[in-house]
């Protein structure tokens, strides 16, 4: 589960297979929309919880139990746990506050993608593994890592204003506010506020993690599939079509604290209380944000949903 928090949005395909990507007909566009929608839709809840639990909103008091050594820790209440306490607040239906511009974002991101992908179109070339056309193959990953960036920075500039817009309502559950009840009406006093600008905070911190994550996977992919996987092996092929989601997983992980700023970021000092201290000082830069984090230990808040232990020693605490 703290995998599947951390992963962009951008979709993992392996290095030398081209993306996944809608550029093909009118109706498979269509459909790469409606799955997108569907996936946010049905991952909602999981990220609402983990929001709030990166601007550090925790509602519920921490439980005792045990590590795997058999010693007394504190542990924070887990997804379920945190998912349950928002339905007893706001209902079921609380569990997919700010779901309509998310929905928004994740159109115009699929949307955009396949408009680059139209408009910049990359060759297919032919999958190559063998050894002795390592310069090639390298030369081929780094092609296409680059077109597959491109597509992924510019849909993150076109939907991330309604990532700001989701992540604004959502933590309204903080403080119970409703300063943003509506796309248009937050459209309208983001701009008088903040000006334009103020739909883009955030912005840096999600594009150096997408730019590292596509990078490191694709390429960590590519040299593993090259020098440890031996084309003689049977299963070969089915290793290699495997490395790339691996690889994503562990990458994920390396390029959260990304994930984490941006999203902070993006509902700093912006007039609700999950954006104000105590919970955050009101961050000059996503630099400051990321310097403040890292000094409180707290790069990876919200990294993990399940077993979340508390920042207090067990020692702290008597051991029957």
């Amino acid at each position: 589960m703290a995998a599947m928090a951390a992963l962009p949005p951008g979709p993992l395909s392996p290095p030398g297979g081209g993306a996944a990507d809608p550029a093909g007909p009118e109706g498979a566009e269509g459909l790469f929309v409606l799955l997108g929608a569907g996936l946010a839709a049905a991952s909602h809840p999981l990220l609402y919880v983990k929001l709030l639990v990166q601007v550090g909103h925790e509602p519920l008091p921490p439980t005792i139990g045990r590590n795997v050594l058999g010693r007394k820790v504190l542990y924070l209440p887990g997804f379920f746990t945190y998912a349950r306490h928002i339905v007893e607040v706001d209902g079921k239906r609380g569990l997919f506050r700010g779901l309509t511009p998310r929905l928004i974002s994740s159109t115009l991101s699929t949307i955009t993608r396949g408009s680059v992908k139209k408009a910049f179109p990359l060759e297919d070339m032919e999958h190559v593994s063998n050894k002795d056309d390592v310069k090639t193959s390298l030369r081929k990953v780094v092609r296409e890592t680059s077109h597959e960036m491109m597509m992924q920075c510019v849909s993150r500039v076109v939907s991330h204003p309604l990532h700001v817009i989701s992540m604004r309502c959502m933590v309204q559950f903080v403080g119970r506010e409703v300063k943003y009840s509506g796309v248009f009406s937050a459209i309208g006093r983001i701009f008088k506020e903040e000006g334009i600008l103020g739909f883009f905070v955030g912005l840096v911190p999600h594009i150096l993690g997408d730019v590292i994550f596509l990078w490191c996977c694709n390429l960590l992919a590519h040299f593993i599939n090259t020098y440890a996987v031996d084309d003689n092996f049977s299963q070969a092929s089915v290793i290699r079509s495997y490395t790339k989601f691996v690889m994503g997983i562990a990458v994920s992980m390396l390029t959260y604290p990304f994930l984490l700023v941006g999203d902070l970021m993006a509902v700093n000092n912006c007039g609700l209380r999950a954006g104000l201290p105590p919970y955050a000082p009101a961050f000059a830069s996503w630099i400051h944000c990321w310097r403040y984090l890292s000094a409180q230990g707290q790069l990876f808040r919200g990294s993990s949903l399940l077993f979340r232990r508390a920042p207090i020693p067990a020692a702290s605490f008597p051991i029957d």
